[in-house]
């Protein structure tokens, strides 16, 4: 991996951990243990890493979502992929908060121009969780394909954030499981 790759893969997880405000370009630099002068040859500004960063994260989420559209035998199998992702990122969750929303939140506060490119890895996963409710047979209803969408990403934002205030496992677990029912009652 190049030093732009490691500055990028410490950025994000700064970012995650520490927020997007909170990290500063010494501590990245030092996370990659290269000096300040090899970073900014790199980067000129902290919002160029943070477009990299976002880059990555999207890219590595249509890579995620690939796989498990290729993975699983049916839509259901990729829906129920998503839904336990709660539960499969528990322990970062639980410290942390979902990486999509807590960036997405923080953009916001500081009113910063890359927020809707943050916003944009939510509008991945809501389509291809539309696509996968329309393969489940609500394509005569393309709203409710997106609803059902929607449903889910809340689900997930929810369960995500309750998990990082409260740390209750079982709580998650149970969630998951209660939301798998219910979908397993769409599958037409």
């Amino acid at each position: 991996m190049g030093t732009r790759e490691q500055i990028v893969e410490a950025a994000n997880r700064l970012f995650y951990q520490q927020g997007y405000e909170r990290t500063s370009f010494a501590s990245i630099a030092e996370a990659v243990g290269i000096s300040r002068g090899n970073f900014y040859y790199h980067f000129k500004t902290k919002d160029e890493i943070l477009e990299a960063v976002l880059q990555a994260r999207l890219a590595d989420t249509r890579a995620m979502l690939a796989r498990w559209t290729e993975g699983a035998a049916t839509p259901l199998e990729r829906v129920f992929r998503f839904v336990e992702i709660v539960v499969a990122n528990r322990a970062d969750i639980e410290h942390y908060g979902c990486p999509v929303g807590t960036m997405t939140s923080e953009l916001a506060k500081l009113d910063h121009p890359s927020r809707a490119q943050a916003v944009g890895i939510f509008s991945v996963f809501r389509d291809w969780l539309r696509e996968q409710f329309t393969e489940l047979g609500h394509a005569a209803n393309a709203a409710n394909a997106d609803d059902l969408a929607l449903q889910v990403l809340a689900f997930s934002q929810g369960v995500a954030t309750l998990s990082n205030a409260f740390g209750e496992r079982a709580y998650v677990k149970r969630e998951v499981g209660r939301l798998k029912t219910r979908l397993m009652s769409l599958d037409t």
